[in-house]
């Protein structure tokens, strides 16, 4: 794999790439509060032992690529603009879209927003913001769920806290909500490095305030066209998996797995069968 620093949309992002360059081009966006490498570690030289030029991007706020300090550099239009500046930057017009959490977010709104410029979206465990905002609306038990939202609308408390006796909330929020043994000691310490960057905190939590600051408005008559392929680990302690459906249902052209024994982290749980799952959809032509 090879590191690049590539400046577009006005910031500087740390992209991973692996395989044949200018063909098939397979973009993987990591979610919270993950990075390039952690979150895709099973699906980068897999993909590109296929013959795909993969294409992993630390996103703004994280890591080691560029941390704006305020709240409103986070908006998803921006966030959606990174991408598409690393997509062109690569010399391509299109690519597929592969992400996870809030990465999978913003690939809902690129494969809303910005049509053109996806060939395929492939989402692992994030509802559709409608089928989000419905649910939040109806359902008390997603918003239990929910409450960290709430609680990183603070300003500076929620940096001290997740930062507390080394970031202990977040290693335990890892540990305890996916399969034992999922995140190992020395997994734990990578991200630990990550967190630890001047900045990062702040750069992830701005994602939070920046969704509830400024949401996106929804257009329900608008069905999303672009091919469509939903993952969802049904273990998921974060998210209500009576929104897979719906959201599945906001697209012309979309197809929804479900992974009953599979939580949040289904891309680190079950990687053998979320690459082969991805790689027959983008198979079928």
């Amino acid at each position: 794999m090879q590191t690049h620093w590539l400046e577009v949309n006005g910031i500087s992002l740390r992209v991973i790439t692996a395989g044949p360059a200018k063909v098939k081009p397979l973009v993987f966006l990591h979610g919270f509060p993950e990075t390039a490498e952690l979150s895709w570690r099973h699906q980068l030289d897999w993909f590109a032992a296929k013959g795909y030029q993969v294409i992993a991007i630390d996103q703004r706020g994280y890591n080691l690529s560029g941390k704006p300090q305020r709240v409103v550099d986070y908006h998803l239009e921006l966030l959606a603009g990174d991408v598409i500046g690393i997509i062109q930057a690569f010399g391509h017009e299109q690519a597929t879209v592969v992400g996870h959490d809030w990465g999978a977010a913003v690939t809902w709104h690129l494969a809303d927003h910005h049509a053109k410029m996806v060939q395929r979206a492939i989402i692992l465990n994030c509802p559709h913001g409608m089928a989000f905002k419905r649910t939040l609306l109806r359902n008390p038990w997603q918003w239990l769920r929910s409450w960290y939202i709430l609680f990183f609308q603070l300003p500076w408390l929620p940096e001290h806290v997740l930062a507390w006796n080394d970031y202990a909330w977040l290693r335990k929020t890892l540990r305890v909500s996916a399969r034992p043994g999922t995140f190992s000691a020395a997994d734990l310490e990578r991200y630990v490095e990550a967190w630890r960057q001047p900045g990062a905190l702040r750069g992830m939590l701005n994602w939070y305030r920046a969704l509830v600051r400024d949401p996106i408005v929804l257009d329900l008559s608008r069905k999303i066209m672009v091919p469509v392929l939903m993952l969802w680990g049904e273990q998921d302690r974060f998210l209500l998996t009576d929104m897979a459906e719906p959201s599945i249902e906001m697209c012309e052209h979309g197809r929804l797995i479900r992974m009953p024994e599979v939580s949040h982290w289904l891309q680190h749980e079950a990687p053998e069968e979320v690459n082969r799952l991805i790689h027959d959809f983008l198979q079928a032509g």
